[in-house]
């Protein structure tokens, strides 16, 4: 089936980046979210998104405008069910994808191809609440979806070769590369950043450096772009812990257990860049390390 329309569920931080980059690609995108504000937010954080790829003669004006010609909104879910592909970029949390799953279900044509953008939850065991767990993959891009090249492409045990190929095409049409994950905790990219991540949240526990040192040795003594920490207020600290703890509860390994501070900066609700505060303080000028 020549996939053209695609179904976005989530217009947050990966919902319109997703919607961003298959509008551009030529894709005709319709956004779903329960909330309005959410939708409006995420239109207008895609038409910022593209005016800058504009001014640095990425794409054209026409392009742009032409992208968010492709994109409209509903806040109700059957409408999705007119769509190729339905992609699912909600809140990383199983129970709360479950529910999704299970009201557009209904709705959809029998060769439309459902995904989740989900970071590190099962695909197989998303995949048995389905009706369709041949047509049904993990298709998870990495964020900032314009900027970053890689798509993790993860078949559930049940996922036939043709949704496999199909999305595989649908990569390349983006302009981005596809790597192909096992359905472990976590998958390839997580699997080897949130323990790093987790790590670097240790070192700061105990003590061993600060916020500050701490990225700054990785920066330029590893010659990361941005620190661990930095990274993890980029990331939000809840989706850090829910990563780590479908790492830690997947695999029964200690070496997989959330730090306790990281833990209490998610009971604080201090988490990172989306709420004002993670290990930095976003509320001035200039981020401030918050230890």
């Amino acid at each position: 089936m020549a996939i053209q329309s695609v179904g976005v569920i989530g217009a947050g931080q990966m919902g319109n980046g997703i919607a961003h980059v298959f509008a551009l690609a030529g894709y005709d995108v319709l956004m779903n979210d329960i909330s309005p504000e959410a939708m409006e937010k995420a239109l207008s954080t895609i038409d910022k998104n593209l005016d800058r790829q504009v001014t640095r003669g990425k794409i054209s004006a026409e392009d742009k405008a032409a992208a968010m010609a492709r994109i409209t909104t509903t806040t109700r879910v059957e409408d999705i069910a007119r769509t190729d592909l339905v992609i699912e970029a909600a809140t990383e949390r199983e129970d709360i994808k479950n529910k999704i799953f299970e009201s557009v279900v209904p709705h959809l044509r029998p060769e439309t191809i459902l995904t989740s953008n989900t970071s590190s939850i099962s695909i197989t065991r998303l995949a048995s609440r389905t009706d369709r767990p041949e047509k049904f993959m993990g298709f998870h891009f990495m964020n900032p979806v314009p900027v970053m090249q890689l798509v993790e492409l993860i078949r559930g045990i049940a996922t036939d070769e043709a949704t496999y190929k199909a999305l595989h095409e649908v990569v390349e049409k983006l302009g981005k590369t596809s790597a192909s994950a096992e359905d472990f905790p976590a998958f390839i990219v997580n699997r080897i950043l949130m323990p790093m991540i987790n790590e670097a949240v240790y070192t700061l526990y105990e003590g061993v450096g600060s916020v500050k040192s701490i990225d700054e040795s990785m920066k330029l003594g590893a010659n990361h772009p941005m620190g661990p920490l930095e990274l993890a207020d980029f990331i939000g600290l809840d989706t850090c812990l829910a990563i780590m703890n479908v790492l830690h509860e997947g695999l029964a390994d200690t070496k997989y257990r959330p730090c306790p501070l990281l833990t209490k900066y998610v009971e604080a609700g201090w988490l990172g860049r989306k709420t004002g505060r993670g290990f930095y303080d976003y509320r001035g000028e200039t981020p401030v390390p918050t230890r």
